[in-house]
This record gives structure tokens, C-alpha cells and sequence, in this order.
């Protein structure tokens, strides 16, 4: 069986990087294989799949050693349209790779750039709009789609070509559990064709069956290597030691349908809370708009609540009404009891989004914890001192956040949403590319919130996160009473 992936003894250092990000990674994965590469975050998952489809050397600079072959090419010299073709790529932001504001068009951008007719262009955008059930999202444009959608999108453009290998980073850190199991379905699919697929993974329930080998990363190197037989007979208590995330969630989802029970039955008979709604639609108008009624819903101190549903049923637009970002469309938001402005939500609370580079500003991890803040109060940076360490961040405290994997970018957004002091904390999809011990750790500093008395609203995917840290949780699919425009 001939080798699509062929490493020799390769290490990698990024430019101005003092560690290097892999050392001496020697593999061979024959074709039709599926190969899972997990471990911590930062532990060079990433990385690898860089080498792998060619983006190092040939984007990412840096010190490279050691021999890399993919699908027979050498890639320190294979010039990166040679690999087109042949490799499909995911990447963990999938906003990175678009070229296109329209899906039809970026579908059609990777075959209009291999000079193929018309005609054949638009069967393949066909075949693949059916493969991935996204004919509804032909006509839409990237822009207002959710991040689920926008990584279904960037899964089915890296298959126009029909290559012979697909590396996915993080694939499914955006989706909800059925989006999660229509990508198992595809990725079995794929495989079944024949395609080797290499997945740089945290979640790995849904690979069950599919992957044939699983590579535990640790600080650069293969630390293990098992046969998929081998890797699902370890011990849940192996597995966490590890840092790896569950590979059984039916005990989280019992439990989050638990939560969900408990706290239908409990918002009525609570206090004021700090935040409700009355009536409340939200949404954006235009082409791709869409509207949708919220059911009155109210947020109390001490709470974890985890707002979840699947993706495009508007979590992300509730979240962004109720920081006053976006206007409702029709009814009230009331922050403590009043009927609040835009404006007035936007003082009282917190948002840490889905995108986290969207609110990276600062040219250091310290200052961005510190903006808006006085650096020369004592308390404040006693208070960042603390907050670095709670989040694994001191060692990257003088690193440009930008410089940082997906992660920790992450773990940085939410330790600014630590050092704000708001009353109204929200994170959006808050452990989206985190490792089990970072999950915990997350969940755990939400707790500390809860306990000073903050309100704390988790979108979430996450059903290891929300089973195990929210107090209650809000399913807008089960709630579904919207009316929808294109969507």
C-alpha cells in the first residue's frame, strides 16, 4: 500500500519562535487512511498538518529540517499550486480561507482556478451542494452565515477537487452534535472512496469507527501511537490523564437533558434577574436576513446558563441583542427589571465571541488583559498576574496574541472577560479548539464567576463543557417558534 504522507525525522521552529513547534516527527500514513492528531493545545497538531499539506515551508517561515513527502511530492520544493489538486484542506479558522462573499462562488473558486469548463464546474457544485445538504446556502453570502455553516462550507470547497488527501484542523469546533454527525457521515464517506484524511482533532467521540490510528502530541513530539482498537479500549481515566476529551458523550447528553428539565421548570420561580426578555424577536433584514421570536427568557446572578440548539438557529444574534450590539427587532430587553437602551447593555456586560480575533488588539497577552485598565494600580496587575496563571497564559504573557495558536487566542479573550469586572459575562462557543484540561479549567473559572455573584451566559456546543459546569440550560431548537426569511 503506497504512502500519501511520508515524514523523516522533520522538526520546525516558527520565525522569532524560541521552542520549536515539532521535533523529530517521523510517520508514513498509507493511503485511504484515517489518522487523528490529538493532544493539548499548542502541542503541534497544527503545525503538523501545515507541513503536511504544504502551507510549511511555503507560507509559514521558519527553521525546517528532515524530509516531507505528500502524495509523492516534496514539498520544501513543490511549489504550493502543485499540491492544489492533490490536497484539500480545513483549517481551524475557516474565515481564513475564503477568497469569495458568496458560497456558489467560493465552491467554484478552487475549479475555476484549475481551468475547468463551465459545465463541469457546475456538476460538481451540484454533487457537492447535495453531499453536504447545502443547496439552501447556495445563493447566500458567507458573511451572515453561522460558524457550523461556515465550516460546512469551507469542508465542501476542499473537496471540489476531488483530492487524494483532506487535512481537518479542528473541524468540528463550531458544530452542533447533528452538524457533528453529518461530518462523521461525510468523513466516512470520503474515506470509503478511498480519500486519506488526516484530522488534527479535540473532540473525538465522532471519529469512533472512522479513524484507523490516533497520534497523542506532546510539546512538539509523538508522545503515543495507537491502533484505533487500542485507543478505544483505554480507560476514561487514561484518556483524561492524557488530556484527550471523551470518547463517549451519552452520560453528558443525559445530563444536559436533566438541566434543560430543571430549568423550564425553574425560571418562573426565581427573583428579578439582572437580564430578561419580553417578547423579544430578533434577527437582520436584507436578502439573507431573518427574524425569530426568543421565548421570554431571564438570567439571574449566580447562574451558568448554557444556550445551545443547533447551528443558524440565531445564538449567536440573541447574544449580540442582549450586549447591545444588535438592535432587536421587536420587544424588550430589560436589565434589571427596566427596559434597557442598546447602549446601557452594552456598559453591563461582557462579550467574548465566537471569532476571538475580532478583539485581539493588543501587541503583548498582558496588555490586551490590562486595556481600558489603569496598568499602574497595584490591584490590577496583581489581579492579571492571577488570571495569567489561572489560564495556563504566563509563559505567552509578553507574546503577541495573534502569534498564539487557536487556544489560547481563546484563553486570552476570556481572561479579558475576567478583568472587566461587568456584572454580565457572555462567552460565545467559549472552549471552541480546547483541550480537556483547558475545558476544565474554563468551567471552572465560570464557576468563580457564578460565586462573586456574576451573571454567566455559555453558548455552547460543547456537551462536555455544559454537562459538567452550567447550572441550567436554554435549547432554542426546543423552543423553536421563529418565522424565517432564507435561512
Amino acid at each position: 500500500m503506497t504512502a500519501d504522507v511520508y515524514s523523516n525525522n522533520v522538526s520546525f521552529t516558527y520565525e522569532h519562535a524560541d521552542e520549536p513547534a515539532l521535533i523529530d516527527i517521523t510517520l508514513s500514513i498509507a493511503s485511504g487512511q484515517c489518522i487523528v492528531l490529538c493532544g493539548a493545545s499548542g502541542c503541534g497538531k497544527t503545525t503538523y498538518s501545515r507541513i503536511v499539506n504544504g502551507l510549511i515551508p511555503q507560507f509559514f517561515h521558519g527553521e525546517c529540517s528532515g524530509a516531507q513527502r505528500t502524495c509523492g511530492l516534496d514539498t520544501a520544493i513543490e511549489p504550493i499550486d502543485g499540491l492544489t489538486p492533490l490536497v484539500g484542506s480545513v483549517f481551524q479558522n475557516p474565515k481564513t480561507q475564503y477568497f469569495n462573499a458568496k458560497v456558489i462562488d467560493e465552491l467554484s473558486f478552487p475549479a475555476e482556478n484549475m481551468g475547468l469548463p463551465p459545465e463541469a464546474i457546475n456538476k460538481r457544485i451540484a454533487k457537492t451542494a447535495r453531499r453536504f445538504s447545502i443547496e439552501p446556502l447556495l445563493n447566500r453570502s458567507i458573511f451572515h452565515l453561522s460558524g457550523g455553516q461556515k465550516q460546512r462550507i469551507a469542508l465542501a470547497a476542499a473537496t471540489m477537487l476531488s483530492p487524494r488527501l483532506l487535512v481537518l484542523d479542528e473541524p468540528t469546533s463550531n458544530l452542533d452534535a447533528v452538524a457533528i454527525e453529518k461530518m462523521r457521515e461525510l468523513v466516512a464517506q470520503l474515506k470509503a472512496a478511498g480519500m486519506t484524511i488526516v484530522v488534527a482533532e479535540h473532540r473525538l467521540a465522532w471519529l469512533n469507527g472512522i479513524a484507523d490510528r490516533y497520534l497523542v502530541f506532546d510539546n512538539g513530539r509523538i508522545a503515543h501511537e495507537y491502533e484505533a482498537a487500542e485507543f478505544l479500549a483505554l480507560s476514561p481515566g487514561c484518556i483524561g490523564a492524557m488530556g484527550l476529551r471523551a470518547l463517549d458523550l451519552q452520560p453528558y447528553r443525559q445530563r444536559i437533558a436533566q438541566l434543560e428539565s430543571q430549568t423550564a421548570s425553574s425560571f418562573s420561580e426565581s427573583p428579578t434577574p439582572l437580564l430578561s426578555t419580553r417578547n423579544l424577536s430578533i434577527g437582520y433584514r436584507g436578502r439573507d436576513g431573518f427574524t425569530r421570536t426568543i421565548p421570554d427568557l431571564d438570567f439571574h446572578a449566580g447562574q451558568i446558563i448554557g444556550l445551545m440548539g443547533h447551528n443558524g438557529c440565531g445564538k449567536t444574534t440573541l447574544v449580540r441583542t442582549l450586549t447591545g450590539l444588535i438592535k432587536p427587532a421587536s420587544g424588550t430587553v430589560l436589565l434589571n427589571g427596566k427596559p434597557a437602551k442598546p447602549r446601557e447593555l452594552t456598559r453591563a456586560g461582557f462579550l467574548v465571541m465566537q471569532d476571538v480575533n475580532y478583539q485581539l488588539f493588543s501587541d503583548s497577552v498582558r496588555e490586551e488583559l490590562l486595556l481600558g485598565l489603569d496598568e499602574s494600580d497595584p490591584a490590577n496587575t496583581k489581579h492579571c498576574n492571577q488570571v495569567l496563571e489561572d489560564l495556563d497564559l504566563t509563559r505567552f504573557a509578553d507574546r503577541h496574541p495573534m502569534s498564539l495558536s487557536g487556544g489560547q487566542k481563546q484563553r486570552v479573550a476570556i481572561g479579558s472577560a475576567l478583568m472587566c469586572g461587568k456584572d454580565l459575562i457572555i462567552l460565545d462557543e467559549p472552549t471552541s479548539g480546547l483541550d480537556r484540561y483547558h475545558m476544565e479549567h474554563v468551567g471552572e473559572l465560570l464557576r468563580q464567576l457564578a460565586a462573586q455573584g456574576k451573571t454567566v451566559l455559555v453558548v455552547t456546543h460543547d456537551e462536555e463543557l455544559a454537562a459538567g459546569w452550567c447550572t441550567d440550560i436554554i435549547n432554542l431548537e426546543h423552543n423553536e417558534d421563529a418565522s424565517k426569511t432564507n435561512s
